[in-house]
């Protein structure tokens, strides 16, 4: 066989004559990420992985939306737009119409959102079988959208990448807004007070707010685009030592929090049955998105067929663990009603803490945790979306601006600055409040569709070697998209029409600009 020239185009076979159904073969991705001009430097080994994992799965969420979840969400008026689909369908189905789902809000799982957390974690568990195999298979930035390109095709690829877009920009939007009113509160705890023209989002609610701009929100994600920009290795340091300050801290409130445990709050333990189990699942859902951010770091990875899927799996395993213990511990303290709203709401934990009296100095390790929870989030969420830009300019799918590796540091510098600004401006601007849940729906649809090339990967080339494999081949991968299909049911009707309106404009994007620019384009 033939030497390529290193100044030619590897080749790409077409596997199909419709260019929207293309898939690029495992052996042409690995070649193009391992040109000069695209490579990137190989500094993470398994426990950085793990770190990675845990540093984007446990956020604010654990201290934040298990009250949330446990007591449900209320709205003042009935509206078809915060029904979830399944009572819908439900409704429908049992009485012909669907007036009797028009919801004034969610209901309140109670204790059980320990269940919740358990189920949501199975469904992440298969799921993230799934990914350890593609990861192990493909080492290649991109996570989903590299997968999918491998398995079902261009437009599938283009539309898993548009969604992944949303999913990190929508999120980390979430969790800036949600550092900077953390922060301002336990600032003015100190007598610090920022002024609310430059500490709060400049639109709320659909309303301005009379602010200018929520200056910590972007600050807060330009100082983590520097880091970033410097170096892999430099940011998974600081992501470890957050990991382990939020760790313990964790720890610290099961112990404290342990002992101030009222058995009789568990009562009753599932107030609104399966439906609040279902409905909280849904919920909190927020709070394992992140661990996919790990097969974004493949192409950083000293032994990424190994590696990769032991860092998926031990990061789902000890958050899943973390998560159903404060649960427990959190509705042992005080009763789930408590947290409908006010400060119990914005702060289940700190306020249990505070309320049944425990020391000054436990809660200031709460607050610290928190403050390194949504911290270490948003830097693996910038890291992940900065990879996956960088994939799709690769192909030709973005400009070819977002592929550039600093020659120094060896990053994709101009993707990790353009997310910085992509993030740090609305953050500044806007609280996207409800609209958080475009990033759990963005996230099982990834889910879904990598859950799909395994079963279609392991037909297709069932010789090929995998560092891991799933087990029970198709069941396992048929589960996960069975359980994260029906999550997405749990979301609400305005989620749904959000979602659709964001994958239409990407559509239109791509048939506009990306597949001119294709490679499979140039053959067409």
């Amino acid at each position: 066989m033939g030497q390529i020239p290193t100044t030619a185009e590897p080749p790409s076979a077409r596997t199909s004559d419709n260019q929207l159904l293309c898939c690029k073969s495992i052996d042409k991705l690995i070649s193009d990420a391992e040109r000069p001009e695209h490579s990137l430097k190989k500094t993470l080994g398994p426990w950085s992985l793990t770190a990675l994992g845990i540093g984007a799965i446990i956020g604010s969420g654990i201290f934040v939306l298990t009250g949330t979840a446990a007591a449900g969400e209320h709205f003042e008026a009935p509206s078809i737009l915060h029904a979830q689909v399944l009572d819908l369908f439900a409704n429908f189905v049992r009485t012909g119409s669907t007036a009797g789902a028009l919801m004034h809000g969610r209901p309140a799982a109670g204790p059980s959102i320990a269940i919740s957390f358990l189920l949501v974690a199975v469904a992440c568990s298969f799921a993230g079988l799934c990914y350890a195999e593609l990861a192990s298979m493909i080492p290649i930035a991109g996570s989903a959208y590299t997968y999918s390109y491998a398995t079902l095709g261009e437009i599938f690829a283009w539309i898993i990448g548009w969604d992944l877009i949303l999913e990190y920009v929508v999120s980390n939007v979430a969790v800036a807004v949600g550092f900077s009113g953390y922060s301002k509160a336990q600032l003015a705890a100190f007598g610090i007070n920022l002024s609310d023209k430059w500490s709060t989002p400049v639109f709320a609610g659909g309303h301005w707010t009379g602010a200018y701009f929520n200056l910590p929100g972007f600050l807060i994600v330009f100082v983590l685009t520097v880091l970033l920009v410097r170096g892999v290795r430099e940011s998974a340091k600081a992501n470890n030592i957050m990991v382990l300050i939020k760790i313990g801290a964790i720890m610290t409130f099961l112990v404290v929090g342990g002992m101030l445990v009222n058995p009789n709050n568990w009562q009753p333990f599932a107030p609104s049955g399966f439906a609040g189990i279902v409905t909280g699942g849904a919920i909190v859902f927020f709070t394992y998105i992140g661990f996919d951010s790990v097969s974004t770091a493949a192409e950083e990875c000293g032994n990424p067929q190994k590696d990769l899927p032991f860092g998926i799996i031990a990061s789902l395993v000890v958050c899943t663990i973390l998560y159903i213990g404060v649960a427990i511990v959190l509705l042992g303290m005080m009763k789930y009603t408590t947290f409908a709203s006010g400060p119990a709401a914005d702060a289940p934990v700190a306020y249990a803490l505070k309320m049944l009296g425990a020391h000054p100095f436990f809660r200031s390790v709460i607050v610290l945790g928190a403050l390194m929870g949504m911290i270490s989030s948003i830097l693996v969420f910038q890291y992940g979306q900065a990879r996956i830009w960088y994939a799709m300019s690769r192909d030709g799918l973005l400009p070819k601006l977002f592929s550039a590796v600093h020659p120094k540091f060896k990053t994709p510098h101009w993707s990790t600055w353009i997310a910085c600004f992509a993030v740090g401006i609305p953050a500044g601007m806007v609280d996207i409040g409800d609209a958080a849940d475009l990033s759990n729906i963005g996230t099982l649809f990834a889910f879904v569709l990598v859950s799909l090339g395994v079963i279609l990967l392991r037909r297709r080339q069932p010789d090929r070697k995998r560092g891991f494999k799933v087990p029970l081949v198709p069941w396992f991968p048929l589960i996960s998209i069975i359980l994260c299909g029906g999550l997405m049911t749990g979301l609400t009707v305005i989620t749904w029409i959000r979602f659709i309106v964001w994958l239409v404009l990407g559509l239109c994007i791509y048939a506009f600009y990306s597949r001119h620019h294709s490679e499979f384009a140039q053959k067409a």
